[in-house]
């Protein structure tokens, strides 16, 4: 491949740059329609490529009462404020808010998944480009004028598309089985401890937390599982790049681990316990601000740092009973109804540790486990999986998209 095939454009030459807009919040009418409607906060959980709806849709009239667009299927949606940089492609006629400074694709200009990658690539050259004061943000002027490289022949395109639209392919459907996992670690433990399904042709007796199966107990979280705090790190021991990545609370997403951002560190401190350094498979719950997430340990060299909390099963054949216990929705709910603070909500280890459970006897826990862990390993296998792919995807769509790389 020869890089002379490759010719640059501005944006605005293989696509049309179009904003978003908001309908007045104060009209009901402009809400709770059938048209999606994004913001950038809907991608920032968001790890697909192709996205179908945000959090709220808009109706028509509410479309129409703004400078908004329906934009077509197939365009490349780009956060161009708070924060710059949000990819995706619309699935379907979607609009957007005026944190986005979308493209709807010219076919024979651009293919619209590579696009989707070009954006990624120029993604820091685009941020850089944001001004203003409050907070950065990419005008539709500078959009439009910035220059990229591409290809002539959309077979080339496509082709490299692909390459990287494969790699993501196995990676959202690794997504999508953990998400189904997950599904099934939940329905499990209602079905075993809320429902009583397998020991319904059992006698029962009363108890603090309502009939319960004959021979069990209500005990506390503490008599099956430690609640470890991390360390405080200090800022000034952070550096450019070494071994170790710091865990905070930012990283902790619900079901998953997003080391986005996390410090580096060349070294362990003296002081840090050593439950601080986490270990593949280790149970994470977030103690401030967005209180009870949880997340599997995905990969090494990770430390944990104070206000996130290691959950930790006094005997390892409950990990899966820890897992799926704090993962349910209601005892999510629950320890968001126990936190303290006005200013941030945060979860005290104590009271968590003392919050009272139904308890079996320790056969049936173990029967749990072993039918539940291999779920629990299936997750951690695909997260695993997901990395490798990341990383593989990560190396090569710089090279693909500047060209590096011969495409036949």
């Amino acid at each position: 491949m020869s890089m002379n095939k490759w010719k640059p454009h501005k944006l605005s030459e293989i696509g049309s740059v179009v904003g978003g807009a908001t309908p007045s919040t104060t009209v009901d009418a402009y809400y709770n329609g059938d048209i999606p409607w994004l913001t950038p906060k809907d991608l920032s959980d968001f790890h697909e490529r192709y996205i179908e709806r945000g959090e709220r849709n808009i109706t028509k009239s509410g479309l129409n009462s703004c400078s908004a667009q329906l934009l077509p299927a197939g365009s490349v949606l780009f956060s161009s404020r708070a924060p710059i940089g949000y990819v995706a492609i619309a699935k379907n006629p979607i609009a957007t808010n005026q944190g986005f400074k979308s493209i709807i694709p010219n076919p024979e200009k651009v293919d619209s998944l590579f696009l989707y990658y070009l954006l990624r690539y120029n993604k820091d050259n685009i941020e850089a480009m944001g001004s203003g004061t409050t907070f950065k943000e990419v005008s539709g002027a500078t959009m439009k004028n910035i220059e990229v490289y591409l290809p002539e022949d959309l077979d080339e395109q496509r082709r490299i598309a692909g390459i990287l639209g494969s790699l993501d392919d196995k990676i959202e459907l690794n997504r999508r089985i953990n998400a189904n996992l997950e599904a099934q670690a939940q329905a499990l433990f209602r079905s075993w401890f809320v429902d009583f399904e397998p020991f319904r042709d059992g006698p029962f007796v009363d108890s603090e937390l309502g009939k319960i199966p004959q021979g069990w107990k209500v005990g506390t979280i503490n008599e099956i599982i430690q609640i470890l705090s991390g360390y405080a790190f200090k800022s000034d021991t952070f550096t450019e790049a070494g071994p170790y990545r710091l865990i905070t609370i930012k990283n902790v997403q619900d079901g998953s681990l997003n080391i986005d951002g996390a410090a580096y560190l060349s070294e362990i401190p003296d002081k840090m316990p050593q439950h601080c350094h986490l270990a593949i498979g280790d149970i994470l719950l977030s103690l401030t601000g967005n209180v009870g997430r949880v997340c599997i340990v995905d990969r090494d060299g990770l430390l944990l740092n104070q206000r996130v909390a290691k959950l930790q099963p006094k005997d390892k054949r409950n990990t899966f009973f820890t897992y799926a216990l704090f993962r349910q929705d209601s005892f999510k709910q629950y320890l968001i109804q126990i936190t303290k603070g006005t200013a941030q909500l945060n979860l005290s280890p104590v009271e968590t540790s003392d919050t009272k459970i139904v308890l079996p006897n320790q056969d049936i826990l173990l029967q749990f486990g072993e039918i539940g862990q291999p779920l629990f390993d299936n997750i951690v296998s695909n997260c695993k999986e997901i990395i490798t792919l990341s990383a593989l995807r990560d190396t090569l769509l710089p090279k693909l998209i500047a060209g590096e790389i011969a495409i036949e």
